[in-house]
């Protein structure tokens, strides 16, 4: 009788322990799965934003998308596109003259924003391998119209795309093909000109 008792005590306490167990493998199994959801609604979230999204989510641009605002055209580049955008880092509009910045924003301004804004925009979305295939199949130059009515020369100097505008004056761009739902980004390292 007291062997009976000891057998049924540690069945028990042997089923018991296989039941917490298996919970705690659930419960794991189930955390996992719902982390794995989480990521991937990240994910498509981030891959669902526009240009105007990409930038605003970035410090680095804060300055283009004030300008942007200020211009009246977020509506225009959050549109279809595609756009291939060469955005200029909050230090390239610093090493614009002092005041230029504040004077562009002011509503006066608006038109000169505008203009100057809409020059850094191509229709048509360019990657930074079809850029460069183009550079090197036209030359050592390809030169793209802007939204603006201007255009832009590309080139290649040491791997780097060079953007000359319409002044002579030339950008890098120093990082490539940032992804938004309605074309891409190429953050350029000083703001280019139309005429």
């Amino acid at each position: 009788m007291k062997t009976l008792k000891t057998l049924i005590t540690c069945t028990l306490a042997l089923v018991v322990f296989t039941a917490c167990n298996e919970t705690k493998k659930d419960t794991s199994e189930t955390v996992e799965e719902q982390s794995v959801e989480v990521v991937e609604e990240v994910v498509d979230t981030t891959a669902t934003l526009n240009i105007v999204g990409v930038a605003a989510g970035n410090d680095a641009f804060s300055t283009l998308v004030t300008a942007v605002t200020a211009a009246g055209l977020v509506e225009t580049l959050s549109g279809e596109g595609p756009f291939t955008v060469f955005a200029p880092t909050n230090d390239a509009f610093a090493k614009l003259p002092e005041g230029t910045v504040a004077g562009l924003l002011t509503p006066e301004s608006k038109d000169a924003l505008t203009s100057i804004l809409t020059y850094h925009v191509v229709a048509g979305k360019f990657e930074a391998a079809a850029v460069i295939e183009a550079i090197q199949a036209n030359d050592g130059a390809f030169i793209v119209d802007t939204v603006q009515g201007g255009q832009i020369t590309l080139s290649l100097n040491a791997g780097n795309v060079i953007l000359t505008d319409a002044n002579g004056n030339t950008s890098t761009v120093v990082i490539a093909d940032v992804a938004a739902s309605n074309g891409v980004i190429h953050a350029i390292d000083i703001v280019v000109m139309p005429k």
